[in-house]
């Protein structure tokens, strides 16, 4: 992949988080606040953007939303899960909530 393609992948892909987040934020802001691992000042901000606030930002050649499981337990609980999938799963949002939210700077 090439690096014209590969900030053209970037740019889709922070779209359609941005788009994706927003939507979360309007329809259950506590819910996106834990699923997101945003703050509630994030959260906000992204209730309220326009179309055109988020065409600007998913402009970015860099992306605009970080992987949360960087965490090793996180990763393996997810990647690796067993025949209880679903125990899993409440496993790993139980660590997630414990994680801080982002913050802005």
């Amino acid at each position: 992949m090439q690096i014209n393609e590969l900030t053209a992948e970037i740019k889709d892909f922070n779209l359609t988080y941005l788009m994706l987040a927003q939507q979360m934020v309007i329809a259950d802001k506590d819910m996106a606040i834990f699923r997101l691992g945003i703050s509630k000042d994030i959260a906000d901000i992204l209730e309220v953007l326009t179309p055109g606030q988020i065409l600007k930002l998913a402009n970015s050649n860099m992306m605009l939303c970080r992987i949360r499981f960087d965490d090793n337990l996180v990763f393996g609980m997810l990647a690796n899960y067993t025949k209880d999938k679903l125990m899993a799963q409440s496993h790993t949002a139980i660590l997630l909530a414990g994680q801080p939210a982002e913050e802005i700077s």
